[in-house]
């Protein structure tokens, strides 16, 4: 029951006792004695007021009755009562200026946040560098291949009985040892244990970046252990040898780009894809709709990839900027892969167990081997004027 009501149940009461207390003292005083009937009514009202007093007292000792809270005033209200508003409206001053009071009563320290699920990521980049290559496993931790080093075509026509022109081939045999990217975390036992989200995303994190640094190591690792050899790193490709002023003043990187493609086809090596970094690709693209002289086949396919000459345009943040490659990938190399992305956890590392930690470690073991260089060509994108 309310204050109210039972306020408004004490106050008939009290009335009703007074009526009875009234019709009580004139029966006394008429035949000396209280009738029976009233004196069971007041005896009555007397145990009903008695409830409702113990309806108060259990409703205060539950901390149902609170104070109401205190009256404030809004911040209208405060300032058409403030001095300067007086000064303002009596014209003794030119502006008007006060100062909020906080209007704020209690606490929210008991206001429950509102958590919102899942976790917030980072940032996940595109990783597109070895969808280009042919992929194969390898159970051995090297590499070794023989490729063509050199081969001089003398082929000629021969008179009958004349000899006949001696070609020249050569071979060299190529050892590409397996390397491992690897990287390591630590987090408290009890993160790992009462929160499983958390940790998940810890875990897919680690393996990311794992694949973000083989995303570089493809294109740019110097080929030097524990190193991948990338396949912009020299002799696993092939410069495009162009100068600036053989390209024009005009959509230059496209001109670029256009004669490399020609040059793979005349070697027999018809590319299939460009490769960029997607800064460059940006500035590119911007450059195609921002001038008007010339037009460059350029379009996106269905999936939304750029296609350039008729070559998917491949962004890659491994690709150094200011750099590029176009390549027939596919015949070009192949990545063998010894060990996929491995993602570990131990108690057994350093002082953990004492310190309740968990070390997790992600490695992968991978080596990239270019077998044909002449299938890629490459290298600066904004090519010396001599």
């Amino acid at each position: 029951m309310s204050m109210d009501l039972i306020q408004k149940g004490l106050d008939s009461i009290e009335a009703k006792i007074a009526e009875f207390a009234s019709k009580a003292k004139a029966e006394t005083e008429a035949v000396g004695k209280v009738a029976h009937d009233t004196a069971t009514a007041i005896e009555n009202l007397g145990t009903k007021q008695r409830e409702l007093a113990d309806e108060i007292l259990q409703l205060k000792q539950r901390g149902a009755l609170q104070p109401e809270p205190a009256k404030t005033e809004g911040m209208g209200q405060q300032f058409v009562k403030s001095d300067a508003y007086k000064a303002f409206s009596e014209g003794r001053a030119q502006k008007a200026r006060f100062e909020v009071k906080n209007t704020l009563t209690g606490s929210d320290t008991n206001v429950a946040p509102d958590r919102k699920p899942g976790i917030v990521p980072g940032a996940f980049q595109m990783l597109t560098l070895e969808s280009l290559f042919n992929a194969l496993p390898t159970s051995s931790n090297a590499i070794e291949f023989t490729k063509e080093a050199s081969f001089t075509n003398s082929a000629a026509e021969t008179a009958e009985g004349g000899a006949k022109p001696e070609s020249a081939l050569t071979w060299s045999l190529v050892n590409m040892p397996i390397s491992t990217v690897a990287h390591w975390i630590k987090i408290s036992r009890q993160l790992a244990m009462d929160n499983a989200a958390l940790a998940a995303y810890v875990e897919t994190r680690m393996a990311y970046g794992v694949n973000r640094r083989v995303e570089t190591q493809l294109a740019v690792g110097n080929g030097v252990a524990p190193n991948l050899s990338g396949f912009l790193t020299a002799g696993n490709y092939t410069a495009h040898g162009y100068l600036s002023g053989a390209l024009g003043a005009t959509l230059s990187k496209f001109v670029l780009i256009r004669k490399v493609i020609g040059d793979l086809y005349n070697a027999g090596y018809p590319a299939d894809a460009i490769v960029l970094n997607p800064v460059d690709w940006a500035t590119m693209e911007t450059e195609l709709l921002t001038t008007a002289a010339g037009k460059v086949p350029f379009q996106y396919d269905t999936a939304g990839t750029p296609r350039l000459f008729g070559l998917p345009v491949v962004q890659s943040v491994g690709v150094t900027a200011d750099t590029f490659a176009v390549g027939a990938f596919g015949v070009a190399g192949t990545v063998h892969n010894r060990e996929g992305v491995v993602v570990e956890m131990s108690e057994s590392d350093s002082d953990n167990f004492t310190k309740n930690l968990i070390t997790i470690r992600a490695e992968r073991r991978l080596a990239l081997a270019i077998e044909v260089p002449a299938a890629i060509r490459g290298g600066d994108l904004t090519p010396p004027a001599s």
